[in-house]
């Protein structure tokens, strides 16, 4: 869907409001994507830095949120959208929610990282963390680019990677449940590494969500408790009426 296709007004004014708007969901969205590789880098590089950086920039992720959740009380009070553009402030109303929620993981981390500055690092610097957090950056990423595109089937196809950044977390349970039976001396750093795969986990959840409200941005139909089969099936099916 092109964005275009969101519908001309006859309020010019309308229009940048609207783009506005969406502009802005896009530049928080960087913003976020950014604190999440600055978390992850802090981590492996064992950097305090770079986890300071973090934890003091989530704040600016919070005035953001807030800042565009006035923009979209605003439209709402003063334009009263109808059909696609009720539904894109809608979605928009959601999406900061979950960027917003992705800055809370990545502040996690950022805390994290500094705990396990202080510690050794393990010799293959948390590979399985470094490998688990491209994944979630990737799918952050490829759902904002969904998202300004209004690109459902791109965002159907970030919903099912998911379930591989699902199994990728949960390998790195089992290894740290066996690292901590074998030896008692790395719980701490275990249970630190899990909280951070943890995190990363949700951000995949994060990203999904947001997927979903494009879906429902295009198609005005919610698929959050719906297989992704049967979604594909019926918008296929819809197409080809």
């Amino acid at each position: 869907m092109d964005v275009n296709e969101l519908g001309p007004h006859i309020s010019r004014r309308y229009n940048e409001d609207l783009e506005s708007v969406r502009a802005h969901v896009l530049q928080m969205g960087g913003l976020v994507e950014r604190q999440l590789s600055l978390s992850v880098a802090a981590l492996t590089e064992a950097n305090s830095e770079l986890s300071e950086q973090v934890v003091h920039g989530d704040h600016e992720v919070n005035a953001m949120e807030v800042a565009i959740d006035e923009e979209c009380s605003r439209i709402l009070a003063t334009r009263s959208p109808a059909a696609s553009d009720l539904r894109l402030i809608v979605a928009i109303i959601k999406t900061i929610t979950d960027l917003e929620r992705v800055g809370d993981e990545a502040e996690k981390i950022g805390h994290t990282s500094l705990r396990l500055a202080l510690m050794e690092r393990p010799a293959d610097r948390y590979r399985e963390i470094r490998h688990l957090g491209r994944l979630a950056q990737q799918m952050l990423h490829d759902s904002l680019d969904a998202f300004a595109r209004l690109d459902a089937d791109s965002a159907l196809r970030v919903c099912r990677e998911d379930r591989i950044l699902d199994e990728e977390y949960e390998a790195i349970q089992r290894q740290c449940i066996t690292f901590m039976m074998e030896d008692p001396r790395l719980i701490r750093r275990a249970l630190d590494v899990l909280q951070v795969g943890r995190s990363l986990e949700r951000v995949g959840d994060h990203a999904k969500n947001i997927c979903e409200y494009v879906v429902y941005m295009v198609h005005g139909k919610d698929i959050r408790h719906t297989s992704l089969d049967a979604v594909e099936r019926e918008l296929r099916e819809a197409r080809n009426r």
